[in-house]
């Protein structure tokens, strides 16, 4: 019965492989079979619309006044003008059936791949004993006020936890604060607060081999969203104290300053910076950029990834693992933290031309993408600015970074959302070579854990 089961599952495999291919060409040729040429010319057009929109923005970001008016009109203008011109041919149809294929294929092309048996690695949870004396410290401005929202402080000390409740109006040392709590002590360290706060008080607790608190109390939560935990309801993060499991993570080093998430240089790590950053980011971004993206301020950056040189980026991101770039439902999100490898991400885009290649090649010369050990960032100036998990730096050049494997014992409750299991990159390749298959295609491969 297995064995029938079995060929079924790698019957629907191969056919749902098909209908990926069958899909994709059918989306190819649709604007050829309806139109001709003038479908030919329209699909053209639509190209070119496309490699406008993509310089308009570069220059949307790298002008002022007037020239910005103008390309932010030519932004909304080829687009508009793309859809127009299908419209009078009559073709209108033609682009929503064709995207439509273009959504059966990924759908399908997924099913095929995910339907293999493959899955992604899975972080190993350890059951110890719930924590005797746990000390957290809370940001009641974190968030726009999530700490007395959900009334975390009330909370945690029925938990029997000693909270500390952070000072808005002084600046605090949160390190030092951790650290008298170790040496008093503390068998876990908790924190409700931004990343940038979050690593910090991370760093003493791998520093002394005990178990972290997330608590999802920031506004992004980059990091509490990547261990899986619920963070529309911060308060669900403290039921680790009682019944709870730890998971070994990954934590970054920025020149011995511990980040969570990652550190910025270039063009961002300049921006965060600026005064105003804080209340109005965009306003912020949009006064700074042109200087920056034109290289008429800033240093020139070269960065060196396990010996890879990347030369003359304008941006250039170093993740705590590396963060997924071919999938925007789950674009910017980590499949894993505990791989011991640091991602990096490095920009350089000089022209409206270099830009629209940024968004229309498979491959753009201007993009990089990989993953290391060690990570030099380096300068014709002797500081950069950094953003580090958010937070504004300014360290001497060069940057050294690496990662610290599975240093973190990060404690999370047994029951939480968890993170969404990432779909399969679509591997055209191997597609083809599933729908060509007659007999079984791939035998289903047990998931394995970290």
């Amino acid at each position: 019965m297995g064995s029938a089961m079995g060929e079924r599952d790698h019957r629907r495999q191969r056919w749902a492989a098909r209908g990926a291919l069958a899909a994709v060409a059918l989306a190819a040729l649709l604007p050829l079979v309806s139109g001709g040429l003038k479908g030919l010319l329209l699909l053209l057009a639509g190209l070119v619309g496309l490699a406008l929109t993509a310089a308009a923005l570069w220059w949307i970001l790298s002008r002022r006044g007037p020239a910005r008016m103008a390309a932010a009109v030519l932004a909304v203008v080829a687009p508009v003008g793309v859809i127009t011109l299908f419209a009078a041919a009559n073709l209108i149809w033609v682009v929503f059936a064709s995207l439509l294929l273009w959504c059966l294929a990924v759908w399908s092309g997924r099913y095929a791949l995910r339907s293999t048996g493959l899955r992604p690695m899975r972080v190993k949870e350890y059951r110890t004993p719930p924590p005797q004396r746990p000390f957290i410290l809370l940001n009641p401005r974190s968030g726009g006020g999530k700490v007395g929202k959900f009334s975390l402080k009330e909370k945690a000390e029925e938990l029997g936890a000693q909270v500390v409740l952070l000072d808005p109006d002084h600046h605090q040392d949160v390190t030092a604060l951790a650290k008298a709590a170790v040496a008093d002590g503390a068998d876990l360290l908790g924190v409700a607060g931004g990343d940038g706060t979050q690593a910090m008080v991370a760093a003493v607790a791998a520093e002394h081999g005990l178990p972290f608190l997330v608590i999802s109390a920031g506004t992004r939560n980059h990091f509490a969203m990547d261990l899986g935990l619920d963070r529309d309801d911060p308060s669900t993060c403290l039921d680790a104290l009682t019944d709870g499991v730890e998971l070994r993570v990954d934590l970054g080093f920025a020149d011995g300053r511990p980040f969570v998430n990652n550190a910025s240089f270039g063009v961002y790590g300049a921006v965060v910076q600026s005064p105003g950053y804080r209340d109005d980011k965009v306003g912020a971004a949009l006064e700074r950029l042109p200087e920056l993206l034109t290289r008429q301020s800033g240093p020139r950056l070269t960065a060196s990834a396990d010996g890879t040189t990347i030369a003359d980026p304008q941006a250039v991101l170093v993740s705590n693992n590396a963060y997924r770039m071919d999938d925007p439902f789950g674009f910017g999100r980590r499949e894993r933290l505990n791989s011991g490898k640091l991602g990096v991400l490095a920009v350089r885009v000089d022209s409206a031309v270099e830009a629209a290649e940024l968004l229309l090649s498979p491959r753009p010369e201007g993009l990089t993408v990989l993953t290391a050990q060690h990570v030099v960032v380096d300068a014709d100036e002797p500081h950069l600015e950094v953003g580090l998990d958010g937070e504004a730096l300014t360290l001497p050049a060069p940057v050294h970074c690496r990662i610290a494997r599975r240093a973190l014992r990060v404690r999370v409750p047994r029951n939480r959302p968890g993170v969404p299991e990432a779909p399969p990159r679509l591997d055209w390749r191997r597609l083809r070579k599933l729908a060509a298959a007659v007999g079984r295609t791939a035998a289903p491969a047990r998931s394995r854990r970290s």
